[in-house]
């Protein structure tokens, strides 16, 4: 491609933009070094470094070759038109195939000038080109977005037959590495991996039914089907997961858990596996543990200042406990995770008992729970407390001994974050108590209670105002105390797979306890009395919270209904 003039293309581009006062000289000047140091396009560069808008440099580039513009965040790609280009070819050269009309086909690209690229796309499918220039999202986006690997991995599978022996037997006795990659049924699992990774997905389900295997990922908390494969394949495809997971292969009647790591793309990825048997046979679920985004500081989390100021507050409390509840999924870790970044680990001796270590700190000391050397949560707590600590976080409080054992920890001198399954904040504490800590012992402790939910974003691609069902504007009516008739929706484009939702924006409620709340959990209050009196000191509920953000556009009535709520 590098002899197309493309440097010259490139002259052109920077000398229009600096002319149209869309960038400086030494803009371009910076920009063109950077090209030739990392053999990258000057379009390219230019929108990496924020120099410029992608939709402006796309406004340049169409009227500098009378090329049309489309916005691939709207656009309908034809599955018809992605079918003669293969990804491969895609990434190769860059493009994206948009649309067919007889023996015509669109193709999106930054340099509808390349003509050796134009050329070889015309050979490739028999079709006369035309090109078009993106808008508002990227090649190597909608690349991701449109080029699936499910039709990959069915052709994988399509290679074997029966119940393919020879590849369990290759996958159990440990064939030669450069065997086994090749092998169909191992390059099917990391198919299956590598799309759950581009889809966002925080947990892959492989699931046996009665006529096939069922591949679903789930995606911003819901299941999305991802690809059926042949029954037969189900006891490779599970074997494969238990190799790489260092599970025991022969045994499908008991539960098992293990983990591994991979290399998807330019991120690593860790992948926590249990299995057990089912009515149809053993099926798996493989947790997505991307560590790219448990590194979120606790401002991006979406607490609102009513939360995250006295939150923060109590992360500096020198003693105490803070607990952190929710269901599974609800971003605990994540929230655990985001607070120890706050802290200072070079003055501060910061230690953690964990089940799995999800990610490494520079600076903290952590402890991997293993049941087979003996090291629980309690036995690892009381290691650290002989370890001169001064913040302690306990991956989770599971048990009577690990609660008694945090409270203490607490109780004499140090910071102790943890997690713990309840239903709220008040709920956490009641939580305590039925562990058989002693009221007086948690109120002596804890200094604080966070309880979260997980709720979808609305895309901000696509978000417009539009009416919703009369259930939801009732719900918020009732929470917020004001009629409204529209609220932020999202319609569904190209970057939310069209489902009109993009990622997720925690809800929250924080417990700070008081004097009056000690005093009535001494006395043995029950979790509605406290709740009563927490919401009195103008504690904001996780259901007031979550209609405040679809007050301000973030998440739809009906998410907050579907996610948010308590059993008070």
């Amino acid at each position: 491609m590098a002899d197309w003039s493309a440097s010259q293309e490139s002259r052109e581009l920077g000398i229009a933009l600096v002319n149209g006062s869309f960038i400086s000289d030494s803009d371009l000047a910076a920009a063109e070094e950077m090209v030739a140091q990392n053999n990258k396009k000057l379009s390219e560069v230019l929108v990496e470094q924020g120099l410029i808008d992608s939709e402006v440099l796309g406004s340049v580039l169409s009227l500098k070759y009378g090329v049309p513009v489309v916005n691939l965040a709207r656009v309908e790609i034809q599955p018809e038109a992605i079918a003669l280009v293969s990804e491969e070819v895609a990434r190769k050269h860059n493009i994206l195939p948009i649309s067919v009309d007889g023996e015509t086909l669109t193709i999106a690209t930054n340099e509808p000038h390349d003509f050796r690229t134009v050329n070889s796309i015309a050979a490739l499918t028999r079709k006369r080109i035309e090109t078009v220039i993106p808008v508002g999202m990227s090649l190597d986006e909608a690349i991701d977005s449109n080029y699936t690997l499910m039709s990959q991995i069915e052709q994988q599978i399509s290679q074997i037959t029966g119940l393919n022996l020879d590849v369990n037997a290759a996958l159990a006795e440990g064939a030669e590495v450069d065997v086994l990659r090749q092998a169909p049924i191992v390059q099917a699992v990391d198919m299956i991996l590598t799309q759950a990774v581009r889809d966002r997905a925080s947990d892959i389900h492989i699931q046996p039914q009665e006529d096939c295997l069922l591949v679903k990922n789930r995606i911003d908390g819901v299941l999305h089907d991802a690809v059926r494969l042949p029954l037969g394949v189900h006891t490779a495809i599970l074997t494969r997961i238990k190799v790489m997971a260092n599970l025991n292969i022969a045994e499908r009647r008991r539960p098992q858990d293990g983990q591994f790591g991979a290399n998807i793309g330019d991120k690593k990825v860790d992948f926590r596996v249990a299995t057990v048997e089912t009515g149809h046979g053993e099926m798996a679920v493989l947790r997505v543990l991307d560590k790219s985004m448990l590194l979120i500081r606790l401002p991006d989390l979406g607490m609102s200042p009513t939360v995250l100021k006295p939150f923060e507050k109590l992360s500096t409390a020198p003693f105490g406990m803070i607990l952190v509840s929710g269901p599974t999924g609800s971003g605990k870790t994540t929230s655990l995770y985001a607070t120890l970044q706050q802290l200072d680990a070079k003055q501060r001796n910061i230690m953690t008992i964990e089940d799995p270590i999800e990610y490494s700190f520079r600076g903290i000391n952590q402890i991997q729970v293993n049941r087979q050397a003996n090291i629980t949560f309690p036995v690892g707590l009381r290691a650290i407390m002989r370890l001169d600590p001064d913040i302690i976080l306990v991956g989770e409080i599971r048990d009577a001994e690990t609660a008694t054992t945090a409270v203490q920890a607490a109780i004499t001198g140090h910071l102790v974050l943890s997690s713990i399954h309840a239903n709220d904040a008040v709920s956490a504490l009641i939580r305590l108590v039925d562990m058989g800590v002693e009221p007086f012992l948690v109120t002596s402790a804890v200094i604080g209670s966070l309880s979260q939910r997980l709720v979808r974003r609305v895309c901000p691609y696509c978000r417009q105002m539009a009416e919703v069902s009369p259930s939801d504007t009732a719900a918020y009516e009732a929470e917020m105390g004001e009629a409204r008739d529209k609220f932020s929706v999202g319609r569904g484009c190209n970057f939310c797979s069209r489902s009109g939702y993009l990622g997720r924006v925690g809800v929250y409620e924080l417990l700070v306890l008081s004097d009056d709340l000690r005093k009535m959990i001494v006395r043995g209050a029950s979790a509605s009395e406290l709740k009563e009196e927490a919401l009195q000191r103008a504690m904001v509920s996780m259901h007031r919270d979550g209609m405040e953000k679809v007050k301000d556009g973030m998440t739809t009535p009906g998410e907050i209904i579907r996610n948010v709520f308590t059993i008070l």
